[in-house]
């Protein structure tokens, strides 16, 4: 259920940053060019002598030396020059990657752009990959078994490489490139140079401990390398305890906002918990209601809080922007339980306005969405401070009524061979007892969906005389039904009639497929199923997604496959 689990972190990841399809085999449909030459000349034996034909030779590979070459400022390296890029340079990334990877290559320039970053800065630390397809033995070695697997060596260490646990953006790879090379955290000897610490940044986070040394406060240095956007640091010194009325081992977060600061006691053993520190400063360091930007989206997106209440506010009207004070005293009240967002409709947000089903004219407005069950909730009343306190109880306690989108039926809605299904009239022709209903659950920006509607359009022609059969469409980013889960696009759905259990359509889609799983009442001949079968494992490898606490970056499983799987569908949970 990891894909249910990230619907709605990648839907609003999607709608607020106009994302548009991307294709999940954007380059699977091309080919590698063939790097085969022409031989020169013709060798001609007495057997062909009546037919000269130019063959084709592979080049001969190029000699692996202990050489580095670089591409894009990249360090290009193999099994002979490993040991060689190791030596020469004190902290070295190596991106392990596979040719037919796809989010290997959507990875390549941002990859690039901070090997020249790093460059134009004059840093020493340096990036490197190494193609894990052809490097068997480095790949063995360092157990890489899905692409792209980030790893950082450090003085030439080649036994224990760190994870690469940043941003995978440019400027994340050289924060935390800066960080992994730097002590980490600031040491605050004094109370001036704690204060002059907090005061020069907008969130700081302090550890406070009795000795460095310890167990706990190795935690809280791991927690500073991976968190790069924080600043940390720590101090014994008794004067920056007393400033800060800290009487035993804890760790403070530092605002310039809100309360001010938060703290987070250890346990009774002076234990600290990477996990539960981690999470804590996430939270701490959004204000009570966040404004969703480019900066906030990642903590937002991986808040363990699963409820998120939206403020849809006009930024340029005072008293709308005002109201948020108000409100805060809400948001602090249900702090943990619920995460406050505010939705600014003066940017570039239509898409979520749609998703929502929420006009400008709605504005100011509040919307609440569960992620876990993907339930959207409002207020049907005016918005105050006790309508959002009340609608938010009533949402923790799961007894409040969501509400479903949908369009208006179209007048022409059953004119055409491929009927057109919105919320209002799905049931009443999808669930008709006396009819088999095909849908397609498209979005408009899919491309996938966009290739399949000519088919589409050729299969509720062929049965538009069929009674019993009904070919039909719903756009899914405007129309919702609770009893059917869409999580990918397009998706397709045959509900048979007598009400017999709705069946996913997992097979190929081309007009004979479709007519073969008609004809046989929703089943597919079993060795066309059996192929689509073994082409979905292969797909399911190619596109296997990292947990939820991971980078939100796609990383494909390796196969020994050495072309990329065919796929045919656009994911909600990969955009």
């Amino acid at each position: 259920m990891r894909m249910r689990k990230l619907l709605w972190v990648s839907l609003l990841a999607l709608l607020l940053l106009q994302a548009s399809c991307i294709h999940a085999n954007d380059s699977d449909d091309s080919t590698e060019e063939h790097r085969n030459a022409q031989d020169d000349t013709t060798k001609e034996t007495t057997e062909e002598a009546s037919a000269e034909t130019d063959k084709p030779e592979e080049p001969p590979k190029k000699e692996k030396t202990t050489e580095i070459e670089e591409e894009q400022d990249v360090m290009v390296l193999h099994i002979n020059n490993f040991d060689r890029a190791l030596s020469e340079n004190e902290h070295l990334l190596v991106e392990f990657y596979a040719p037919w990877c796809g989010y290997c290559r959507r990875f390549e320039p941002i990859y690039a752009d901070a090997a020249g970053m790093l460059k134009e800065e004059g840093s020493a630390m340096r990036l490197a990959k190494v193609d894990a397809i052809e490097e068997k033995e480095l790949a063995e070695e360092f157990n890489i078994d899905s692409f792209p697997t980030v790893k950082l060596f450090m003085n030439g260490d080649r036994k224990q490489p760190i994870e690469y646990t940043g941003k995978r953006t440019p400027s994340g790879i050289v924060q935390w490139l800066k960080r992994r090379s730097g002590p980490g955290a600031a040491d605050l000897d004094s109370a001036d140079s704690a204060a002059e610490f907090i005061n020069s940044h907008n969130v700081t986070v302090v550890g406070f401990f009795d000795d460095l040394e310890s167990e706990a406060a190795g935690v809280f240095k791991e927690v500073a390398f991976d968190l790069t956007d924080v600043e940390f640091a720590v101090t014994t010194s008794p004067e920056v305890f007393k400033e800060y009325e800290v009487t035993s081992n804890s760790v403070v977060l530092f605002k310039k906002f809100d309360d001010g600061r938060a703290d987070f006691a250890l346990s009774e053993e002076d234990k600290l918990d990477k996990h539960n520190l981690t999470t804590f400063i996430k939270e701490n360091s959004l204000e009570l209601i966040v404004s969703f930007n480019q900066e906030t989206s990642d903590k937002i997106f991986h808040s363990r809080v699963r409820l998120h209440c939206l403020f849809f506010i006009n930024s340029t009207v005072q008293s709308q922007m005002s109201l948020l004070e108000e409100y805060k005293a809400v948001a602090r009240e249900f702090k943990g339980k619920v995460l406050y967002i505010m939705i600014d409709i003066m940017t570039s947000v239509s898409h979520v306005l749609n998703y929502f089903g929420v006009l400008e004219t709605d504005v100011p407005t509040v919307r609440i969405i569960n992620m876990e069950t993907q339930k959207k909730f409002k207020i049907d009343s005016d918005l105050t401070i006790d309508s959002l306190r009340q609608l938010s109880q009533d949402v923790v306690d799961d007894t409040a009524q969501p509400y479903l989108r949908s369009e208006e039926i179209p007048e022409d809605w059953d004119r055409g061979p491929v009927k057109v299904l919105v919320a209002k009239n799905f049931e009443s022709v999808a669930m008709d007892p006396t009819k088999s209903v095909f849908v397609e659950f498209y979005a408009p920006w899919c491309g996938h969906c966009k290739e399949l509607a000519p088919i589409w359009e050729q299969l509720g022609e062929k049965y538009a005389d069929h009674d019993d059969i009904i070919i039909a469409k719903m756009d899914a980013t405007a129309n919702e039904v609770e009893s059917v889960a869409v999580d990918g696009f397009p998706t397709l759905k045959f509900f048979p009639a007598g009400g017999k259990e709705v069946i996913s359509y997992t097979g190929n889609r081309d007009l004979e497929t479709f007519s073969k799983f008609l004809d046989n009442g929703g089943v597919l001949p079993e060795e066309e199923s059996d192929e689509d079968d073994d082409d979905e494992e292969e797909v399911n490898k190619d596109e296997a997604k990292p947990n939820e606490g991971d980078d939100a970056d796609d990383q494909s499983k390796q196969t020994d496959d050495s072309s990329e799987g065919p796929t045919n569908n656009t994911s909600k949970d990969e955009l």
